[in-house]
């Protein structure tokens, strides 16, 4: 077999064990390892694991990431949720739909100190949902603004997988939140007119709550004045230079602890939480990111990456074109698969193709523009059957709405974001007028 062939059939391979459930990690650590010797032999893969283990997890890059996980956990034991929906809902909540459109917008701003969109999805979900049913939103509606919503947490920066988009690709990640920042607030408000256009077809879904007075607004808005201080502190510090993401990271972590201990109430046990639960979801991360890297340099060997970017440079297809099929692909890819292993699995490939295009751009704006666009697209796979893990956490917290009704509630939020998308691909100064303005 040629190399180009077993790249092929390793591919194969990696999809068959996904589609068996084989954990994302374990899959492509083993088809790599297997690829890597078939194609260079034991010597080589060993040499190579000497280097690559100890350059890949002595990154100062990758620092960024347990710590932006524990300033979401931190976060999370502080209450800060409660304030962000509890700010959002004397705002809007006398609105039709305004009871969900508050809970949007705590997802945002959640979403704006966590990173993780399941941890949105399961923190707001807790506090937003006795409230939906409170004011007899209807099942549909609730869930699936709440399983919606909770997508803005890997949008809005700081993202967990825009990070590991950043590594893999060697982007910029300070230039990367800036990008993903307008995306993201476009994002939010798209849900809450999608909100608006429900309630209006079907005013029964989404009834009005009591009005709340002038000084009840300031007060709840007095109230979130921690998620403003760590949002405009470490997003602020890294948007203009003043911290490195890492740095930025780090301050906020710490903020978060002291705002968990003195407004939380957070003692040691709750400590031990937090740090367990950033160390799970590291060495999950982690895990990942080793099993990539050994089936990227396995993909490399097999010029596979090269092969595709060669055949669809010359194929005479529009790069538009070509960007459409990628972006069906990953629609195609989000009913079966999560954000994580979407982006693992397809960028050694894409991004060598779209790198090849041209696009009007420079390749580092390419980095960004196409780096934001995958982000939207894959989180449109948290809430698309099968396994929409967002619908699934949301679900799981409303008994009884059934588990149909939470994806019909997804699917008008769902044509949002294929809105959202198509202006990004055709108006690429959305995307990239931070990071030329403050770069």
């Amino acid at each position: 077999m040629t190399g180009l062939e077993i790249g092929l059939t390793g591919f194969g391979a990696l999809l068959v064990l996904l589609a068996l459930r084989i954990p994302i990690g374990v899959a492509m650590l083993g088809v790599g390892i297997v690829g890597y010797v078939t194609i260079a032999g034991e010597v080589a893969l060993f040499s190579y694991l000497k280097t690559e283990t100890y350059w890949r997890f002595t990154s100062d890059t990758l620092s960024v990431v347990p710590l932006f996980l524990l300033m979401g956990q931190f976060a999370a034991k502080a209450g800060l949720s409660q304030a962000l929906f509890s700010a959002a809902y004397t705002w809007l909540g006398h609105h039709r739909g305004g009871v969900a459109m508050a809970a949007v917008g705590g997802c945002a701003g959640f979403g704006a100190i966590s990173g993780s969109s399941l941890a949105t999805s399961a923190t707001m979900g807790q506090v937003a949902l006795p409230e939906l049913k409170r004011f007899n939103y209807s099942g549909a509606l609730a869930t699936g603004s709440l399983a919606a919503g909770g997508t803005l947490g890997i949008l809005i920066p700081p993202s967990i997988v825009l990070i590991i988009y950043a590594v893999m690709v060697e982007a910029n990640v300070a230039t990367l939140f800036q990008a993903a920042f307008i995306p993201g607030i476009l994002a939010a408000l798209g849900y809450i007119a999608v909100i608006a256009i429900v309630v209006r077809v079907n005013p029964e879904a989404g009834p009005a709550g009591p009005k709340a007075s002038r000084a009840e607004k300031w007060s709840a808005l007095l109230e979130v004045w921690p998620v403003l201080l760590i949002f405009v502190l470490v997003m602020g510090g890294i948007y203009f230079g003043f911290f490195t993401p890492t740095e930025g990271a780090g301050v906020g972590a710490f903020g978060t602890f002291l705002i968990a201990v003195t407004r939380g109430g957070m003692r040691f046990q709750g400590f031990v939480e937090a740090l367990l639960g950033t160390a799970q979801t590291t060495a999950m991360i982690f895990l990942i990111l080793l099993g990539a890297a050994i089936f990227n340099a396995f993909l490399g060997f097999s010029q596979l990456p090269i092969f595709a970017a060669d055949y669809f440079g010359s194929s005479g297809l529009a790069p538009l074109t070509i960007l459409a099929g990628m972006i069906v692909l990953y629609i195609l890819l989000g009913f079966v698969m999560d954000s994580l292993s979407m982006i693992f699995l397809t960028v050694p490939i894409f991004w060598p193709i779209i790198a090849g295009l041209d696009f009007g751009m420079n390749v580092e704006e390419t980095k960004l523009w196409f780096g934001i666009i995958s982000l939207i697209v894959v989180e449109m796979g948290l809430i698309t059957p099968p396994v929409g893990l967002n619908v699934f956490i949301i679900n799981s917290m409303a008994r009884d709405v059934p588990m149909i009704e939470t994806f019909k509630g997804v699917i008008p939020f769902f044509m949002s974001d294929i809105v959202r998308v198509v202006v990004l691909v055709f108006l690429p100064g959305i995307t990239l007028i931070l990071p030329r303005l403050l770069n």
